[in-house]
Order: structure tokens, then C-alpha cells, then sequence
């Protein structure tokens, strides 16, 4: 009997004193307050922030879906009225619709170009075994520091000199040189946290160093490549001052360019001008909102395995 007295003793002073450390933890944790949740005012300033910036874009799209009577009476009205004339103006007589085949031209070749260069000397200088191999990597991605303004004037004469001065292959060859040194230094960032040991196990089944590239590393790396792509497309998709500099006739503008003249030659009709930024900014958002997953993806490992 003494020996259970001592053990329900023990058990009731063993659990005030944790009752007692239970609420002491609980009122040492702060509360917020006048009864406000905690992380209310985060949430409020975040969808402050994207109200901010989503309604310029909304504003676009609805100003080039209106009348232009509707524009001009209420300039910030949204979605008071709905008409094609807008697009069908910024597409036949702004000429918008060749300007946008030649964004695609400038895009799209340049893209494949750099993702296929930078992947192979990505692949070769975080597996290959050379000699200056480390030297050839730092001069690639010296690029990545030096300013596009200090050698803009003196590619102008170089491209002159060599006939490619307002030719789109001029242009190209200038937009894949700039995506280049990024994109060597990411790719070989990621093939360097790929396993080596089933390159390993490739080579001892007999697979050269090319099919061991293309059957085992490259499949591995199709997240990183894809990433690669989305990012090189939209920078050159988006540049302004490559085309505006390389091209100076204007025969073959692209769609940055383009807006610019556009704007300038009609800075009083709202509505076309809004509906030649939706064609211009449509591609991007449709590209980013269908492969966010896949670039953030590609580009976190990167970074993880980098």
C-alpha cells in the first residue's frame, strides 16, 4: 500500500509540473494582436502586390477587346464592351502579322541553336577529360560579365563589314552568341550532378562516349534542356535593343520594335496600341503559364545539383 501511495504521489507531482511547463511554453508564444491571424498581413501584402501587377495585363486585354468609341469615352473601363476592330487594325494596317512570323524567325532557330551548343559543351566540359579544359570553361562564361553595351558598337561594324548589317542571319548569329555563356555554364552545371556511375556502367557495356551521351546523359538531362529553351526563347523573344540596333531599316522588324514605332506613330489611339501589346505579350504568357512547372523545375535542379 505505501509502495502504491509513493508511485500515485509521484505520477500527480510529475504531471502538474508538466502541466505547469505546457502553459508556461503557451503563454511565452505570442499571440497577435486584437484577435488578428497570424500571417494575414503577409497574405494581404502579396495579393496587394499581385493586384499591382496583374492589372496592367488586364487592363490590355480589355482595352483591346473594346470599341475604340468605349476607349476613348472611359480609357480604364474594363470589359464595358466587346469588338475585334482593335486587332484587326494592329494586324492588317500596323502589318503586325509580319512582324510577328519574324519574332518567330529570330526565335525559334536561335533557341534550337543555343540549346544544342550549350548542352554538347555543357556535356563535354563537366565529363570530358582535356587539357584547358577549366580555361575554355572560364573564357565561355567570362561572357556572362561582360556588358552587352561595351560591344554593341563594335559588333555594328563587324556585322557591316561582313554583310550581315540589317540581315536577319546578322541578327541570329548575334542573339545566339549572347545566350551562349549562360547556357554552357548551366548545362555543365547540370550534368555535373548527374551520376556517374551509370556513365560508367555505359562505357563498360561497350557504348562510346558519343551514344553514352545520347541513350544515358542527354535523357537525364531533358529537364534541364527544356528549361534551357523556355528561358533562351523568351529572352530573345523580348529583346528590344538587338533587333532595334542590327536592323535599322526596318524591313524586318520584329515585334518589340515594331510596338515601338507603332506607339510612336499613334500615341492618341488607345485601342489599337493596346491590342498591338496583347499580340506581342500573348506568346509569352501562353508559353510561361503551359511550362512554369517544367522551368522552375529545370532550374531548381540546376542549382541543386550545380
Amino acid at each position: 500500500m505505501a509502495i502504491s501511495t509513493d508511485l500515485s504521489s509521484t505520477a500527480s507531482s510529475t504531471s502538474e509540473r508538466l502541466s505547469q511547463a505546457i502553459g508556461r511554453r503557451q503563454s511565452s508564444v505570442r499571440r497577435p494582436r486584437g484577435g488578428v491571424p497570424s500571417g494575414l498581413g503577409k497574405h494581404l501584402f502579396l495579393g496587394t502586390c499581385a493586384v499591382l501587377a496583374l492589372f496592367p495585363v488586364v487592363l490590355v486585354f480589355s482595352t483591346a477587346l473594346r470599341t475604340e468609341r468605349d476607349v476613348r469615352v472611359d480609357p480604364f473601363g474594363l470589359f464595358t464592351s466587346f469588338s475585334w476592330e482593335n486587332l484587326v487594325t494592329a494586324w492588317t494596317e500596323g502589318g503586325f502579322g509580319d512582324y510577328f512570323l519574324t519574332s518567330v524567325w529570330l526565335s525559334v532557330p536561335t533557341t534550337v541553336v543555343v540549346v544544342v551548343l550549350c548542352t554538347l559543351s555543357g556535356y563535354a566540359l563537366a565529363r570530358c577529360e582535356f587539357p584547358g579544359r577549366d580555361l575554355i570553361f572560364y573564357l565561355i562564361v567570362l561572357g556572362i560579365l561582360v556588358p552587352f553595351f561595351t560591344i554593341m558598337i563594335p559588333l555594328y561594324f563587324q556585322l557591316r563589314d561582313l554583310g550581315l548589317l540589317n540581315r536577319l542571319p546578322g541578327v541570329q548569329l548575334v542573339l545566339v552568341a549572347i545566350g551562349l555563356p549562360f547556357g554552357t555554364f548551366f548545362m555543365r552545371a547540370f550534368f555535373q550532378g548527374l551520376p556517374v556511375e551509370l556513365e560508367q556502367a555505359a562505357r563498360v557495356d561497350g557504348c562510346s562516349e558519343w551514344k553514352a551521351f545520347v541513350y544515358i546523359m542527354m535523357p537525364l538531362a531533358r529537364s534541364g534542356a527544356a528549361a534551357l529553351a523556355i528561358f533562351t526563347f523568351l529572352q530573345n523573344w523580348n529583346n528590344f535593343l538587338v533587333p532595334l540596333l542590327y536592323l535599322p531599316s526596318g524591313d524586318h522588324r520584329p515585334l518589340t520594335t515594331a510596338l515601338y514605332v507603332f506607339a510612336g506613330e499613334r500615341t492618341i489611339d488607345i485601342g489599337p496600341l493596346a491590342a498591338a501589346t496583347l499580340i506581342t505579350i500573348i506568346p509569352i504568357l501562353v508559353l510561361f503559364v503551359l511550362a512554369q512547372r517544367q522551368l522552375i523545375r529545370g532550374f531548381i535542379a540546376g542549382a541543386v545539383k550545380g
